[in-house]
């Protein structure tokens, strides 16, 4: 199989393969001083196809792919996540199963048609399917209880994302929305 032939099997997401940069992110986080912080940002964001996975009579299609962000004029990044982003063609599924070295994972998951521009994936804390796992820290002070994340592929040069990490701190009963998101363009120098 080529690799052109490859990256066709990736559904909506075959545009994401290659390495992509961005300058234009805005996290919003909560603040233990200010309640809540905005951060602007600039990320790498690395997609590697590889595959098919096959689980049974499953088959998915693979990128795998890991991000850096950092705050703008910093060298010190404040983010970083690897994982993968997967395609099943016949459930149309895209899926992004992430961890983050806060001692937290997600396997977020939504429908998808295979020549879609803008999809969604989600995951909720309790969940057997697209869920989320925090360590026993989060889970007492910052646990995570829902995650949103919309796609949008403007061209083969370009893509956004807005995603949503909804928060109970400290057991309170208001949810914070963590946000971030950005706009990238591929990178050709890597």
């Amino acid at each position: 199989m080529t690799d052109a032939e490859f990256i066709q099997n990736l559904g909506p997401l075959g545009p994401l393969a290659g390495t992509w940069k961005g300058e234009k992110g805005m996290d919003l986080a909560p603040s233990i001083t200010e309640g809540q912080r905005k951060t602007p940002f600039r990320e790498q964001m690395i997609f590697e196809p590889f595959g098919p996975v096959i689980n049974g009579s499953q088959t998915l299609y693979a990128l795998r792919y890991r991000t850096t962000a950092w705050p703008l004029n910093d060298i010190n990044p404040f983010h970083e996540e690897v994982g993968y982003w997967l395609w099943d063609a016949v459930e149309k599924q895209v899926l992004r199963c992430f961890i983050v070295p806060r001692g937290m994972a997600i396997n977020a998951g939504g429908t998808a048609e295979p020549e879609a521009k803008t999809f969604t994936m989600t995951a909720e804390v309790g969940t057997d399917i697209y869920g989320v796992l925090s360590n026993r820290y989060l889970d007492a002070n910052a646990k995570t209880v829902r995650y949103d994340l919309t796609v949008t592929i403007h061209s083969r040069e370009s893509f956004s994302y807005s995603e949503d990490t909804q928060l109970q701190i400290n057991k309170q009963p208001e949810i914070f929305h963590h946000t971030d998101s950005n706009t990238l363009t591929r990178d050709h120098d890597s």
